[in-house]
């Protein structure tokens, strides 16, 4: 990015390790609506092919006990993925409030500045107006 200056969040984004890269995109996968439908059409296929086929054929017959191992596992595997991404989202939240906190604070001196030149403005035109007012009466 060279005709403009990056943002904190472009900078933060570039260091983010592969790992951390990985959990967000997977965090942004699971919390999806296409990954739900995807999820749920993926179980009654597991149940379709295996009830269908009956005790003979299938792999993981009723009441589906490998699904059930893998379902313990997905979860598991999840919440820990989850953590992950709202560990570094919680980081990302108290890095922009500090920096709003100091834009704030910079803004108020900024704020407290033009409020001194604004009362010494008003204190010349004031000295200038007895001026104007005494050569007047004069």
């Amino acid at each position: 990015m060279t005709d403009r200056q990056k943002t904190w969040h472009e900078k933060h984004t570039a260091s983010l390790s592969t790992g951390q890269r990985a959990a967000d995109l997977m965090r942004n996968g699971m919390g999806s609506w296409p990954f739900v439908g995807g999820f749920i059409g993926f179980m009654l296929i597991w149940a379709a092919i295996n009830t269908l086929a009956l005790a003979t054929n299938s792999w993981d017959p009723y009441p589906y006990i490998l699904l059930n191992l893998l379902l313990s596992m997905l979860a598991g595997l999840q919440g820990a993925i989850l953590l992950i991404a709202a560990k570094r989202q919680d980081a990302i939240a108290a890095a922009m409030a500090q920096h709003d906190y100091d834009t704030n604070v910079k803004a108020k001196e900024e704020i407290e500045l033009l409020m001194a030149i604004n009362s010494q403005q008003l204190e010349i035109l004031q000295e200038l107006k007895e001026l104007a007012t005494s050569k007047a009466l004069n």
